[in-house]
């Protein structure tokens, strides 16, 4: 079995590089990026006679554009930004730019790991650029290069959508790209295999930490809900094939086929309007109430305990019908099996047979299923968590597609398929585990 294990971890880097660049190349080709947002947001912003958040001024010029382009790595060419992404190839992380003035000078400002400044007096002779660096310029991986009117009328071209040569010809007389300028950058291997998957543009914070913050809410109603699904499924489901047709049968399965027939997001919305609202039972929103950290442990339990029964009962009923039908289903099918009868004709009771035969091999489609479970349980449900205004790891997806928060997306992706592929890898060696049919050698 350890061959095949490693066959399987083997390929998991080659499927992750496929799903993550599939999505990471549709992310670059769909319209709407964080430039053209922020541009919408302004344009609102103007109408309505307001700035936009975190904006000094009214207007974006091409300056800030380009600051945004290269904060999000947008200039660079979707195969060589995607290896950035993965760390397998440096980036600029730090950039300071500088216009050559009509005496031939530029000055750029550069600060030192130590956080001393010094300001580099740039010449240049053709395109090469002329300047005496101290020491620690190269040490700290700073390079310097000089940019043409040609060059920068091209990228403000491309970011314009412009094509036609005489016009990007006229772009580089224009005030905007008719000097030279001098560009410093400090390039460093930041991505995935470092353990840097960026920052978010919509809040300018780590998504890294952003994902490890929302992933404890998920996880609390994820394994909750699993625990409770199965204690209470599996026993459910016996019972029932063994009463089949009595009351207990038809008493249940009325009740767990309204339960299925109902959307988790549907019962959720008419539970807050009818036990929230109306009769006050529950909260209306949340995971806590406000105070929570000042209130005693005990008063934080039974607090953290009524914001979770309407979320939580949402989250199992589908889950739990599916559940209790198929352990019924496959139950009754094996205790209807030659192999059980034979055993009970040979003089095992029937309890024994049904827990040590039957009883195993319809446990194993159920089984089958337990390495999905990781990635629900991680991932969580938006619309739930949506009605309930739960900030978990599956709302915080819902916020990244929505804001075309490119680093979180390919965050909250990369975590996703790495559960699914482990989730996938336990499922079979679950199914090994209990049906003794199954080997990989």
């Amino acid at each position: 079995m350890r061959y095949y294990i490693l066959r399987r971890l083997m390929m998991m880097p080659i499927t992750l590089i496929g799903i993550t660049f599939l999505v990471f190349f549709l992310t670059r080709m769909v319209p709407g990026g964080p430039v053209e947002r922020m541009l919408q947001e302004q344009a609102i912003g103007a109408l309505t006679g307001e700035k936009t958040v975190g904006q000094a001024s009214s207007r974006l010029g091409n300056d800030d554009m380009e600051r945004l382009e290269e904060l999000f790595n947008l200039q660079e060419p979707t195969w060589k930004a995607y290896l950035q992404w993965l760390g397998l190839l440096p980036r600029a992380v730090e950039i300071a730019k500088a216009e050559f003035s009509d005496d031939g000078v530029a000055t750029l400002t550069i600060a030192s790991a130590s956080g001393n400044a010094v300001a580099l007096k740039v010449t240049r002779e053709g395109d090469v650029p002329q300047y005496l660096a101290p020491g620690w310029l190269e040490d700290e991986g700073w390079q310097m290069k000089l940019e043409s009117p040609r060059e920068r009328a091209e990228r403000l071209a491309q970011r314009r959508h412009i094509t036609d040569a005489k016009e990007i010809a006229a772009l580089a007389k224009s005030p905007a790209c008719r000097r030279w300028r001098a560009v410093a950058s400090r390039r460093a291997f930041q991505g995935v295999l470092q353990g840097n998957l960026g920052l978010s543009y919509k809040y300018n914070e780590p998504v890294t930490r952003m994902m490890m913050d929302r992933l404890p809410v998920s996880l609390y109603f994820g394994l909750l809900g699993a625990f409770i699904t199965y204690v209470v499924s599996i026993p459910l489901g016996v019972l029932k094939a063994l009463w089949h047709r009595s009351w207990l049968d038809s008493v249940t399965s009325v009740l767990i086929f309204v339960g299925y027939a109902v959307p988790g997001f549907a019962l959720g919305a008419v539970m807050l309007v009818y036990l929230g609202a109306r009769l006050e039972w529950f909260p209306l929103y949340g995971l806590v109430s406000p105070g929570f950290e000042w209130m005693p442990f005990k008063d934080q339990l039974c607090d953290l305990a009524i914001h979770t029964v309407l979320p939580l009962t949402c989250y199992v009923v589908s889950t739990f019908a599916v559940t209790t039908m198929m352990m019924k289903n496959n139950l009754m099918e094996h205790l209807a099996k030659d192999y059980v009868r034979t055993a009970v004709s040979k003089g095992v009771s029937f309890r024994r047979a049904v827990w040590r035969h039957a009883f195993r091999n319809s446990v194993i489609p159920i089984v089958s299923t337990l390495g999905s479970v990781i990635c629900t349980v991680v991932g969580g449900s938006i619309l739930i968590e949506r009605v309930f205004d739960i900030q978990g790891f599956g709302m915080l997806s819902f916020q990244a597609l929505m804001d075309k928060d490119y680093s979180l997306i390919m965050g909250t992706l990369l975590l996703t398929s790495i559960l699914i592929i482990i989730g996938n890898l336990v499922s079979d060696l679950l199914v090994a585990l209990v049906d003794p049919r199954v080997r990989f050698d």
